[in-house]
């Protein structure tokens, strides 16, 4: 009987510290979940991972450290957004306005990027292993953006 007990503890115990993790604003990311716009919302280390967020108004948004592994952010503004440390892992990022914003040691390892605007977007330390970048400012190098202009 005892082992039992320890066991259903054991399997529980982790479910009640998940809960309690801080992460971004709950009113913030309730508000993204129902409209797919969160303008200045604090979304920091928030786990988004797989949400599909086609077309969602994120600008100047704080991202910083949120996972977004496998995210769908298609034709989704993120003008002045922070994304620092963030995981972007296999995300399909295909026409986003990344414009001014903050990409720096972002993971976007496996990404797809196609037509998304980088215009004076910070880019330091990102990981771009595997990534499918096309008719996109990112490169090796630092060059890429100048390649290509601003969308306003």
């Amino acid at each position: 009987m005892k082992i039992k007990l320890f066991a259903a503890l054991a399997l529980a115990t982790p479910l009640i510290f998940t809960g309690s993790v801080k992460a971004g604003n709950p009113q913030d990311l309730q508000r993204l979940h129902l409209t797919r716009g969160c303008v200045q919302c604090d979304l920091s280390g928030v786990n988004l991972r797989g949400a599909h967020l086609i077309g969602a108004d994120l600008r100047g948004a704080n991202l910083s450290g949120a996972n977004l592994e496998g995210v769908n952010l298609e034709g989704a503004d993120l003008t002045n957004a922070n994304l620092k440390g963030a995981n972007l892992t296999s995300a399909f990022l295909t026409n986003v306005n990344f414009k001014a914003a903050n990409l720096n040691a972002a993971n976007l390892t496996g990404a797809t990027i196609y037509d998304s605007n980088v215009y004076g977007a910070s880019m330091n330390d990102m990981i771009i292993t595997d990534a499918e970048i096309y008719h996109t400012g990112i490169g090796i190098g630092g060059d890429a953006a100048d390649m290509f202009p601003d969308w306003d």
